[in-house]
């Protein structure tokens, strides 16, 4: 890597790259947290402003997707959350997880990450995938007050492959790390301004159109674009067809003997079949 990732980011450093959008961004970086998205949602509530980040060197009790646990360390791991408003309630920020994942797949490719089938795709909602292994996950927490809603969207990135998995994630898609995909491996800072600078387009997009305006750009990274999967709540398996991608507002879209269904709901899991 081009810079030690035993050190904590530089927000100076940072900024420098962000370039134009460095004057949306108030950037916070810590040593050592349970959870950047708990932590940042405790700030955004002592009245933090939208556009903070905060980015961690070591997490130790990061939630992921069906409250699974997200363990970080700084060799290994980019993990950081941001706060951003949106006007408007809550229901128009459906999608909004698929619409950050577009930002990390063309943030990646500015450190020269390919995407599409022999690359980096999205699984619906908020999976990174390399080949069918997971890459790095998204995890958007939302509130609303009189004024705003209010997104808190947090990510984490392998840069190395985990060295064990634990008996509790056997059952979970396999890891993939930045490592096995380009070299030399990019450093932190350089990554995670290219993720902010990109995070940034998707969300001025999203404020205008909703997922809508990012839709087609989703389908062009799903990695189970018309791929025979199933739906399963708890280990059950709930539906069974053949993805047909996202709607408008985000929902995944299965076609099945019974004809097209949408699910929108967040506690379910997909996975090929």
């Amino acid at each position: 890597m081009s810079d030690s990732p035993s050190l904590l980011i530089d927000p100076s450093r940072l900024h420098a790259l962000l370039e134009e959008a460095s004057a949306r961004f108030n950037v916070v970086a810590v040593a050592e947290c349970a959870s950047t998205n708990t932590l940042l949602q405790q700030r955004a509530a002592e009245g933090a402003p939208s556009g903070t980040v905060l980015v961690t060197d070591r997490q130790t009790a990061g939630r992921g997707s069906r409250g699974r646990t997200w363990v970080a360390s700084p060799e290994a791991s980019l993990t950081f959350s941001v706060l951003w408003d949106f006007s408007g309630g809550l229901a128009r920020l459906s999608g909004l997880s698929l619409a950050a994942g577009v930002a990390v797949v063309r943030a990646l490719a500015r450190c020269g990450v390919r995407s599409g089938e022999d690359g980096v795709m999205l699984k619906w909602p908020n999976d990174i995938l390399y080949g069918d292994a997971k890459l790095g996950g998204i995890l958007v927490e939302l509130s609303a007050d009189n004024t705003a809603a209010h997104a808190v969207v947090g990510i984490g990135l392998n840069l190395l492959l985990p060295q064990s998995i634990g008996e509790a994630d056997k059952a979970m898609l396999p890891a993939a790390a930045l490592e096995q995909i380009v070299a030399p491996l990019p450093g932190r800072h350089v990554l995670l301004a290219g993720l902010l600078v990109e995070l940034a387009r998707v969300f001025d997009c999203f404020a205008v159109d909703g997922f809508s305006g990012l839709r087609e750009a989703w389908h062009a990274c799903h990695a189970w674009q018309e791929r025979p999967v199933r739906l399963l709540r708890d280990g059950r398996v709930v539906t069974e067809g053949v993805c047909a991608g996202a709607d408008a507002d985000g929902a995944l879209l299965v076609r099945t003997a019974g004809g097209l269904e949408r699910c929108l709901s967040g506690d379910v899991s997909l996975r090929p079949r």
